[in-house]
C-alpha cells in the first residue's frame, strides 16, 4: 500500500478498526448553488444518511416526501416508500447524464444518484482508497496558507461511482483530510476544489463534519465567490 495512504488511514482511526465496522449513519444538511442551477434547490431539512462501508450502497431519508427514501448502488438508483414500494427507479443511472453540461436540469433520480455516490464517498474517505481496484500515487503537495498538504491521486475502479475516474486527496501535517479535488462529470465536468474541516471522532474513526465545494481555476485555486455544494454532518455513528 502507498506509504502516505497508510499513514493517512492510521490518522483517521486505522484500517484494523475500519474492518470491524459495517455501516455509517449520519445526519446531513446540504445546500449550495449547484442544486439551484440543476432546478433542484435544496431545502435545509436534516436527512439521515446511511452508508454501507465495504460495498457502494447508500440511502437518504427523507427524500421528496416524509415517507420516502433513496436506495443507491452504482447500477441502480430508486426512490422508495418506507414500506418498500418503488416510486421511481433507474438502472444504469450514469448513462442518463450523457451530454449533460452544468446547466442541464436534473430530475429527482439524478439528484438522488448524485447524493448517493457523493455522500458514500465522503463518509468512507480515506478508507475507500484501500479497497480492491484503486490505484493510488503521491502527487505534488498543495500549499494552503502556512501549511503544506501532501496529496494522493486516486484512480477509481470502474465498479465504483464517483465524481470522476481520477480524484486528488490532500492531507494536512496531521495527515487528516483537508481537501478533495475532482471534476463533476455528471454536471459538465466542472473542476471542483472541495474543502473538509471540523474533524470529529466517532466510534474510533475521525472524519470532517463540514464540507464546502467550489469551482477552481486552471491553477487549482478555489473560486470562493460561489459555494457549489455545502454539507454539514452531525450525529455520526458507525456500527
Amino acid at each position: 500500500m502507498n506509504a502516505l495512504l497508510t499513514h493517512a488511514l492510521d490518522a483517521h482511526g486505522g484500517i484494523d478498526r475500519w474492518k470491524t465496522l459495517t455501516m455509517a449513519h449520519a445526519t446531513i444538511v446540504s445546500g449550495g448553488d449547484l442544486f439551484a442551477i440543476k432546478g433542484m434547490p435544496q431545502d435545509p431539512t436534516p436527512r439521515e444518511m446511511t452508508a454501507w462501508l465495504h460495498q457502494q450502497h447508500a440511502s437518504a431519508l427523507p427524500f421528496g416526501a416524509p415517507d420516502q427514501k433513496t436506495d443507491f448502488t452504482p447500477d441502480r438508483i430508486s426512490i422508495e416508500k418506507l414500506h418498500g414500494h418503488v416510486v421511481a427507479e433507474r438502472n444504469e443511472p450514469r448513462k442518463s447524464f450523457t451530454d449533460h453540461d452544468l446547466d442541464t436540469p436534473w430530475d429527482p433520480l439524478d439528484r438522488a444518484y448524485f447524493n448517493g455516490y457523493a455522500l458514500w464517498t465522503y463518509l468512507t474517505t480515506p478508507f475507500l482508497l484501500s479497497m480492491p481496484g484503486f490505484t493510488v500515487t503521491e502527487i505534488e503537495p498543495w500549499r494552503e496558507g502556512q501549511e503544506l498538504w501532501r496529496g494522493l491521486r486516486a484512480t477509481f475502479p470502474p465498479g465504483i461511482a464517483s465524481h470522476s475516474a481520477e480524484e486528488d486527496f490532500y492531507f494536512g501535517p496531521d495527515l487528516l483530510l483537508r481537501r478533495h479535488d475532482y471534476h463533476v462529470d455528471i454536471a459538465g465536468g466542472f473542476a471542483a476544489a472541495h474543502y473538509a474541516y471540523d474533524i470529529v471522532e466517532a466510534d474510533g474513526i475521525l472524519l470532517p463534519t463540514k464540507r464546502r465545494a467550489y469551482r477552481r481555476d486552471a491553477d487549482r485555486r478555489p473560486l470562493l465567490d460561489q459555494t457549489m455544494v455545502s454539507i454539514d454532518i452531525s450525529d455520526v455513528r458507525f456500527i
